[in-house]
């Protein structure tokens, strides 16, 4: 007994000795600024996102493209706040990407920054940075007054880049190619204009215990298709308007992850959602609630498909796929919200019997079976009422299938705000 009191007497006089040597322990208090786990409880949140495709060669930039050339390109964020990150993709990159330089500023219209808030970004304190084929890149921590809902531009310039290009094709906002090194400058006044973005993913804030992020994963209706070019009008925008203007949600910030022609479950114009769900939900920071409104685009294309002899998706297939949705983000504690399928009756190439069908049993599933934590009935918002299975005029972009401008306002008005108050 006494030579094992003396064994732990020696040990805990060991771990006295090296405890001291190591230096003082860090607890919540002494956490770096900037780090998640800050006693007042501030973590990163994203406050504008855009998910990561392959870029089809019709919506690559013209010459000389990403040859010796500034990029400058806008985004519209939805929180603010006084740090902030970027977020960078090679994620379809079959080569190495590298930004000489990159640099972060408010923008005041088109190509123009407030030369007064113009900043470079770092990366592990450089000013240019190498990303991997497949990989993500983050920017070191910016002190930047980040107002909400405000418009900021990011630039960056390029001697080259991969063959296979990172993207969002759907952007609905203008960028701005210029050849040669003009990173700083206040306009890019012989810029080349395209509506698309190329490698920016994500722009994140730090905020405080009560911020967080809703995430919306969709196809071309949540991308924006129909809303105004610059004009920053899609349904998710107007839901972040909403959002700020509410003192009792203007903790919630909106990320847009629709892809134009996405579908749940197979590939199309970018991964499937289930596919992209980690990368685009379960990865992004400060995520408490998820808007999953898909499905659309797995049952219009599900005619052509069987007229070919290939596989199409069923109600219960995508039925199915919301259930997978629900319990990955459930294990993640976000909680995920159900959106009902909008009509298209008259949707050329896109509408039959056999697909409307579907539809009802899909929008009766997330409407009645308890497996979303919140229903947002779209469907009894945008259908006319005297044709169910049309959009109304109100709603309807001309083709049937799309919003107008007008129409995605009232998609975002219909949203209970409750939905993201804060109750923690």
């Amino acid at each position: 007994m006494r030579r094992t009191r003396k064994r732990v007497a020696i040990v805990a006089a060991l771990c006295v000795v090296l405890g001291a040597m190591a230096g003082p322990r860090l607890d919540a208090r002494d956490t770096p600024p900037g780090r998640a786990g800050d006693a007042d409880g501030a973590h990163w949140v994203g406050t504008w996102a855009a998910s990561p495709q392959l870029t089809e060669e019709r919506n690559l930039p013209p010459a000389p493209a990403f040859t010796d050339t500034t990029l400058r390109q806008v985004a519209h964020v939805s929180i603010g706040g006084r740090t902030l990150r970027v977020r960078f993709s090679n994620a379809f990159g079959d080569a190495a990407l590298t930004l000489l330089s990159a640099r972060f500023a408010r923008s005041t219209g088109g190509s123009a920054i407030d030369a007064t808030t113009d900043r470079s970004l770092t990366f592990h304190g450089r000013p240019s940075v190498t990303i991997p084929a497949g990989a993500l890149m983050v920017s070191d921590p910016l002190e930047f007054d980040l107002p909400p809902l405000s418009e900021v531009a990011v630039t960056v310039y390029v001697r080259g880049a991969p063959a296979a290009i990172t993207g969002h094709p759907g952007s609905r906002t203008t960028s701005y190619f210029q050849a040669g090194q003009s990173v700083s400058a206040v306009e890019l006044t012989r810029a080349t204009r395209v509506d698309h973005w190329y490698f920016v993913s994500g722009i994140d804030v730090e905020a405080d215990r009560t911020a967080a992020t809703v995430a919306v994963l969709g196809d071309s209706i949540t991308d924006g298709r129909g809303s105004t070019t610059n004009g920053n009008d899609r349904w998710p925008d107007n839901l972040a308007r909403r959002l700020q203007a509410r003192r009792e949600t203007a903790h919630a910030a909106v990320v847009n992850h629709g892809i134009g022609g996405n579908r749940l479950l197979r590939d199309g114009l970018g991964p499937s959602a289930l596919a992209r769900l980690d990368r685009d939900v379960l990865a992004q920071p400060g995520v408490r609630w998820l808007i999953v409104f898909e499905g659309i685009n797995d049952i219009g294309t599900g005619a052509g498909a069987r007229e070919r002899g290939e596989w199409a998706a069923t109600a219960e297939d995508i039925i199915a796929a919301y259930e997978q949705i629900i319990v990955r983000c459930h294990s993640h504690g976000i909680r995920v919200y159900g959106a009902t399928i909008l009509p298209f009756e008259g949707s050329e190439g896109y509408f039959t019997a056999r697909g409307e069908a579907d539809r009802q049993t899909v929008n009766e599933w997330i409407r009645t079976s308890g497996h979303f934590d919140a229903v947002i009935d779209f469907d009894a918002i945008a259908r006319d009422p005297d044709q169910l299975s049309r959009l109304s005029s109100a709603v309807d972009g001309g083709d049937h299938l799309h919003p107008s401008a007008a129409g995605y306002r009232i998609l975002a008005d219909a949203i209970d705000l409750g939905l993201f108050a804060d109750d923690r």
